[in-house]
């Protein structure tokens, strides 16, 4: 995985920063602390923060927005 893509991940990241609990703050933290070392990610460590992007940042539902946005016959 690029440097890009870590970085992309570790955005969408921080706005949940205040949901997560006492383990998943601490490896979100140690993330942070590799990409500003520049280090790349491991195996393990790459999985886990695909596993926390995927659990926090799901896409919106738009199906729901439908009724606001058609036209009355």
């Amino acid at each position: 995985m690029s440097f890009r893509d870590q970085q992309k991940y570790l955005d969408a990241l921080k706005k949940y920063e205040t949901k997560f609990d006492r383990k998943e703050l601490e490896d979100y933290k140690m993330f942070v602390k590799m990409q500003k070392d520049e280090e790349d990610f491991d195996s393990l460590s790459l999985e886990r923060l695909q596993e926390l992007y995927s659990k926090y940042d799901k896409p919106v539902d738009k199906t729901k927005f439908d009724s606001f946005f058609k036209k009355n016959n």
